[in-house]
């Protein structure tokens, strides 16, 4: 068995927690640990509708007989739950035939509390099944599954198409196809739970009992925690995954990427299992009974917590690049069919000043494919349209600047300005225009204040 047969009794319970909860079973946890130094697993599984509970007892030796089998059914009878229990018996060595003779006649005679042998060809079965790596005692990850890049029932440009919605002065048919790429993130999806209690002579002064659910970036590098956006894409959508297959999605994206998981299945347990420690750990201020404040640092241990679950599923970032004209517009999201988490939006952004946000209002400009805020968007005046303040050109006409596509329109409405009679061409600045008839009027009112006609 390799490194199993290395390993100590508790290391090799905790491998087999991991193993069990990879098999499906439920609820797996260690029990607290026996006189005898040794931790029973304990876990839970539906059969036909109905959940039952299995009572584990781990032997890290060459051979196991009867006696073993006999004491964990006795236990099996006391252990508290409500339904049928069953029990295992698991060892990297081997079990004698008195051994392998007493748990065939419970299961011949029907006994309520049947008792499943693993020897260690069983395990080495279990280890490819499952990706054990028998040589270093950690559980790979073996994952194939992913949720889905794009919306089945929708075209796969159809969240860029979106977006641009919000931009006006453009039309789908000014649209090009935009470059689309898919790159296949790995997470894992843990779920742990939390169970400690501290006690002083004065009673229970603080308790933990609490489940943990958070998703985790899991490339190569230190593990990363998911934005709780993220997180809650990942965990509402992962009844509804698809094989991961990017001949596939080859042909619907222009590129496809697929990243590995960076660490085994049993590194990302260990890293939860610190974390959480780390996040439940407290300081409780408590009086003693001699009216004494006291401060104690509360950390639960490590058995304390428990992982129930630890999921890998991959997660497809979707990058489009859209080209309009002289710029080139990003839309990036994390992608789980019809839904999505956008993780970079350039496209609601200004291309002069960097001012973003889909609640702010931005026009494209068809002379230079720019989608700019109102700061730097102006009515071109022989068209107008609208037109960016980076591409046009100005000129001053009744002391007002003008904005032009370019020197052909300013051009054209040079001559039309010189063709304007002179209130048209005032009316160029209706302010200013507006300022001259009233000075105007305070003029001719002055001067018949001053001749006495008012």
């Amino acid at each position: 068995m390799a490194v199993l047969d290395d390993l100590s009794g508790f290391e090799f319970e905790d491998v087999m927690e991991d193993v069990f909860r990879n098999l499906g079973y439920e609820n797996v946890r260690q029990a607290e640990r026996t006189a005898d130094e040794g931790r029973d697993v304990i876990m839970e599984e539906v059969v036909d509708g109905q959940r039952r509970a299995i009572i584990v007892e781990c032997k890290h030796t060459d051979t196991v007989g009867r006696p073993v089998v006999q004491k964990l059914h006795s236990a099996i009878a006391t252990f508290d739950f409500e339904g049928p229990k069953h029990g295992m018996v698991v060892t990297t060595g081997r079990f004698t035939n008195p051994a392998q003779e007493y748990a065939t006649r419970l299961q011949q005679n029907d006994d309520p509390h049947p008792i499943e042998l693993l020897d260690g060809e069983d395990l080495r079965e279990i280890a490819d099944e499952i990706g054990l790596n028998l040589y270093n005692g950690r559980i790979e990850i073996l994952c194939d599954e992913t949720l889905r890049p794009y919306d089945p029932a929708a075209d796969v440009d159809g969240p860029v198409e979106e977006v641009f919605r919000d931009i006006e002065n453009i039309e789908a048919a000014d649209l090009p196809a935009p470059r689309s790429e898919a790159t296949f993130r790995p997470v894992v999806a843990v779920t742990a739970d939390t169970n400690a209690v501290f006690e002083t002579s004065v009673g229970i002064i603080h308790r933990i009992n609490e489940r943990t659910r958070f998703v985790v970036h899991a490339e190569r590098g230190h593990p990363q925690v998911a934005d709780d956006d993220v997180a809650t894409l990942v965990t509402e959508n992962l009844h509804a995954t698809v094989d991961l297959d990017t001949d596939r999605f080859g042909e619907v994206f222009d590129e496809v990427e697929e990243r590995r998981f960076g660490q085994t299945q049993t590194e990302y347990k260990e890293w939860a299992v610190d974390r959480l420690q780390d996040f439940h750990t407290t300081t409780v201020t408590y009086t003693g009974d001699n009216n004494v404040t006291y401060n104690k640092t509360c950390e639960p241990n490590r058995s304390d917590i428990s992982v129930q679950s630890i999921k890998p599923v991959y997660l497809p970032e979707v990058r489009h690049t859209t080209d309009l004209k002289e710029y080139t517009y990003p839309y990036e999201y994390y992608a789980a069919g019809p839904s999505r988490v956008t993780a970079e939006d350039g496209i609601h952004r200004c291309v002069h000043c960097d001012r973003s946000g889909v609640d702010e209002t931005f026009t494209y400009c068809p002379s230079c494919g720019a989608i700019a805020c109102d700061s730097h968007t102006k009515t071109e005046r022989l068209k107008q349209e609208p037109v960016c303040t980076g591409c046009a050109v100005t000129e001053r006409f009744a002391l007002k600047t003008k904005y032009f596509y370019d020197e052909d329109n300013l051009e054209a409405f040079r001559e039309e300005y010189t063709d304007m009679p002179i209130h048209e061409k005032a009316m160029e600045n209706k302010l200013l225009a507006g300022g001259t008839v009233v000075a105007t009027l305070l003029v001719v009112v002055g001067l018949l204040v001053i001749g006495g006609v008012i």
